[in-house]
């Protein structure tokens, strides 16, 4: 059975596409959150990292057209919070994830926070314009819910003072910042509801940093302000500054003095109806610019996915690994190089002729010594036996006969004649003395 009859029948490279694509087309976008370890930047500009908990870890590749958005230095050991996509390295099989965003943890976990409640917020309408009410056009008493020492108070006193001095205020004092804030104030707007003494109500307090608002990013805060009976009239912080309270309240305005002047009275009443209508188309095409930027966003995503620069993305990740592989196997071949070299040159120096030439030299002079002294003992020896010769052949020499008193007769061949019948009358006979010699005639008797 071939496997293209078969197609339950995978090959390694398909089965990993298959895998990927079905991690990157189901899962979607994901937040996470993680310490940096193994953090490396090829020549490329790509960053390969680890993202890593008490129990677990996961690579993340985050290419340089996304990494150039960060803020701050990446380190190892950071605590950071990612938005990313699931992905499959085809040629390893690694699972990873491709980063698309990175922040440190405190500010990324507080904005993940904010857009998951305005989410969920939004799905159940509690954002919908029809959910809104009206602002009174001539409020008879307006109510104040922020801190008593706080620069907002005085601003909308002020500005409430030279617009329409005639107006009641009511003030609901209540803590704008800390782990309290957010339950006091859904307590001041739940109170100012069952007062009823009031027919439009200020939320709100000068600017801060994200945590120093948080308590208006509250979920208790946001189901407070969508039950109120009373129209509410968001004023947080500065214009650049976005709450969910902004959100599910009835008018946002973008500073607590702004938020005076909305709801009170001015001597151009017409202005003041065309401020409000052009808030209130301001906030709808906020809200419709969020929702065309939400599917703008989808559609980007999905683009992205089916863009070149992913291949490009992903070749270049692997041009960076197999780099990093041909670097490690280089360094380990110029290692295995080395140290064989090192070997051949103590092998050259064991073999050198200078070496071999003086070791013979060395051991020419052991030798010559040796020899010496072995001649020196050997004539010695020599000398020794020829001594002992010498007194032995002296012990039987003639001559030490002869100075005994003997003589030594000899005929003219030179032999000794020890007997009378070795000689003939007539024969010259030679006698040796130890002191010298005398010649004699044979005759007869």
């Amino acid at each position: 059975m071939s496997l293209d009859s078969n197609p339950r029948i995978f090959t390694v490279s398909r089965l990993n596409s298959e895998v990927r694509l079905l991690l990157e087309n189901e899962m979607g976008i994901v937040w996470l959150v993680g310490e940096i370890s193994n953090l490396t930047v090829p020549v490329s500009g790509h960053w390969y990292l680890t993202l890593k908990d008490s129990r677990a870890q996961v690579k993340c590749a985050m290419f340089k057209g996304n990494n150039r958005r960060v803020t701050f230095k990446p380190q190892n050991g950071k605590q950071v919070l990612v938005k990313a996509r699931l992905s499959l390295y085809e040629p390893r099989g690694d699972y990873q994830i491709i980063i698309e965003s990175m922040q440190p943890e405190g500010d990324g976990r507080l904005q993940q926070e904010f857009d998951q409640l305005k989410m969920s917020l939004a799905a159940e309408g509690l954002f919908a314009q029809t959910a809104k009410k009206a602002l009174p056009e001539q409020p008879k008493r307006v109510g104040i819910i922020t801190s008593q020492t706080g620069a907002a108070l005085f601003d909308i006193l002020n500005v409430l003072k030279r617009r329409d001095p005639n107006l009641p205020v009511v003030i609901y004092p209540t803590l704008v910042q800390g782990a309290n804030a957010a339950i006091q104030i859904a307590q001041a707007i739940g109170r100012a509801n069952s007062r009823n003494e009031c027919d439009i109500l200020i939320v709100g307090r000068g600017g801060g940093s994200l945590e120093d608002l948080w308590c208006f990013n509250e979920e208790i805060v946001a189901r407070t302000i969508a039950a109120s009976e009373i129209p509410i009239v968001s004023a947080v912080g500065h214009e650049i500054d976005i709450t969910i309270a902004d959100f599910v309240a009835d008018v946002r305005a973008p500073t607590p003095s702004a938020a005076a002047e909305l709801v009170s009275r001015d001597l151009s009443s017409q202005l003041q109806i065309v401020t409000y209508q052009k808030r209130r188309l301001n906030s709808a095409m906020d809200r419709y610019l969020a929702g065309q930027q939400r599917q703008l966003s989808a559609l980007q995503h999905r683009l992205e996915k089916q863009h070149p620069q992913m291949q490009l993305n992903s070749q270049s990740q692997k041009l960076d690994d197999l780099n990093q592989r041909l670097m490690t196997y280089m360094q380990q071949r110029l290692q295995r190089h080395q140290h064989k070299i090192e070997n051949l040159t103590l092998r050259l120096s064991n073999l050198s002729p200078a070496k071999k030439v003086s070791q013979d030299k060395l051991r020419i002079e052991e030798l010559k010594r040796r020899l010496l002294d072995s001649m020196d003992r050997n004539l010695l020896m020599q000398r020794h036996q020829l001594a002992l010769a010498a007194e032995k052949l002296d012990t039987v020499s003639p001559l030490a006969t002869l100075q005994r008193g003997y003589s030594i007769t000899r005929n003219k061949k030179g032999t000794v004649i020890t007997s009378t019948k070795q000689v003939n009358i007539g024969e010259n006979i030679t006698t040796r003395f130890v002191d010298g010699e005398i010649t004699s005639t044979v005759v007869p008797e």
